[in-house]
């Protein structure tokens, strides 16, 4: 699968910020079931674990999409 621009009201969006915005999304799901289960009780720095969390999941969402 090729990725092609995304024409959104007349701008082109890249195909990384639409990745972006949906791996924002799951993070928040992740974040709110980590504080349910009690995993950020465990975890010295949460906000450094959100970002490395984004990170991950930006990535798999880019394999999984890219050919």
């Amino acid at each position: 699968m090729k990725l092609y621009e995304i024409h959104l009201f007349g701008v082109l969006v890249a195909p990384i910020a639409v990745l972006m915005v949906l791996a924002w999304g799951l993070l928040i799901g992740l974040r709110r079931l980590a504080a349910r289960a009690g995993v950020l009780q465990y975890v010295w720095h949460p906000a450094l674990f959100a970002l490395a969390t984004y990170v991950i999941v930006l990535s798999l969402l880019v394999l999984a999409v890219s050919p």
